[in-house]
């Protein structure tokens, strides 16, 4: 168990603090989603309340090391003053002269913002001068961003060699409450739901968990590379099509079906001839039947009314559901059928504990509007997969034990 913000005093103390702002911006340097900087101001209330002095530090999309005002981090300050009473400020550099004479004049319960890690390549390269650079800014350093978590970078692991106490804010806890903890001894049935493009992608998340859980649903293109598998024809179909992935398919049916395990793969196929918002679809018959195949002109975009119908009974009765992945393409209209009743399903069972993976099933939980209605909804996109893997995260490892 790691250390957390519970575990220190930060009054009159320099706290560091990583978080991730990065936010999604429009042609205009606009945020269109400010959901990430809302999920930090548990952890920086409760450090400005307790007279802390908190220095944020983030990256922001992919300036490759290189100043580009184009990736400035001055909008998420802007933003995150409008959203907390504490005075935020914010200094164009997060190294040098510039940074440091504004961290000197912080005062007790202030927030700066400290300029984009990744305009210095020593932040991805994890270099140890740019770790010391940044860790002289504060007395305590606190890591809350748990997106990148799963990167051994200078602002999540490389800064923990030069400050003396090293915890986890309120977000990353959470993370690890509902994704570990809760996982160590699941509400039975624990059924896993796993949609997204690639078996290949998920073969170690549904290895691992093969352990410990009571069903598998599958959707979204994997779903094809299962049936392709299987023998049969998907038409022009997303899926992996080469021997390998095919292999790694079939070695997961015959682990289910030696485990006595429930391996749901979608009855029938929801598929349509022009990939447009609205274009008329058809389902399959049942998979198994004589006949049922994916026309050669056409490509699975979704799983089908059976699927949903057989689906939604196994969510009904979980008691653990994991969400990871949709079940085809919910981004274009009239193919998001069964991610949004699937999504329907899980939120209408109040009974059970409810995660979503991070990545896609976040957005279509809150863009069909399930989001609040679910117990946990990750943050992380490859930060959760490589915990449900059971890989260590270098930005939690390098953190103080209890």
């Amino acid at each position: 168990m790691k250390k957390s913000i519970r575990d220190i005093d930060p009054a009159g103390k320099r706290v560091l603090m990583r978080v991730d702002f990065n936010v999604p911006l429009d042609d205009d340097g606009k945020i269109t989603d400010d959901s990430r900087i809302k999920g930090a101001i548990p952890s920086i209330e409760h450090l400005t309340n307790a007279g802390g002095r908190v220095i944020l530090m983030s990256h922001l999309g992919r300036p490759k090391g290189e100043k580009n005002p184009e990736f400035s981090l001055k909008p998420a300050a802007d933003r995150l003053g409008e959203l907390i009473s504490a005075p935020v400020k914010f200094v164009d550099d997060c190294v040098g002269a510039s940074a440091e004479a504004a961290v000197a004049d912080l005062k007790d319960g202030e927030v700066l913002l400290l300029e984009n890690v990744r305009f210095y390549a020593g932040e991805t390269d994890n270099d140890a001068d740019f770790s010391r650079q940044l860790a002289a800014h504060g007395d305590i350093y606190v890591n809350d961003a748990f997106g990148t978590a799963h990167r051994a970078h200078a602002s999540t692991a490389g800064v923990t060699a030069f400050i003396d106490t090293s915890v986890m804010g309120f977000l990353i806890e959470k993370e690890l409450e509902y994704l570990v903890t809760k996982l160590e001894e699941p509400q039975r049935p624990f059924v896993v739901i796993m949609g997204g493009a690639k078996v290949s992608d998920k073969i170690q998340i549904l290895e691992r968990l093969m352990e410990k859980a009571d069903a598998f649903i599958i959707g979204g293109a994997m779903a094809n590379t299962f049936r392709l598998a299987q023998g049969y024809e998907m038409g022009n179909s997303f899926a992996e099509r080469k021997e390998e992935a095919l292999e790694m398919a079939r070695g997961i049916l015959k682990t289910a079906e030696a485990n006595g395990t429930p391996f749901h793969l979608p009855a029938d196929t929801r598929y349509t001839k022009d990939f447009a918002d609205d274009a008329p679809t058809e389902c399959t018959g049942i998979w198994g039947e004589e006949g049922t195949a994916v026309p050669a002109d056409r490509e699975g975009i979704d799983i089908g009314d059976k699927a949903i119908e057989d689906f939604t009974k196994v969510i009904a009765e979980a008691g653990t559901v994991i969400w990871n992945g949709p079940m085809g393409v919910f981004e274009k209209r009239g193919f998001d059928i069964g991610t949004k009743a699937v999504g329907a399903a899980i939120a209408a069972n109040e009974a059970a504990i409810t995660i979503v993976g991070g990545g896609d099933s976040v957005t279509a939980a809150n863009q069909f509007g399930f989001g609040e209605k679910m117990d946990h909804m990750s943050t992380g996109g490859g930060a959760s997969l490589e915990l449900l893997e059971g890989k260590e995260l270098p930005g939690i490892a390098a953190l103080d034990d209890k």
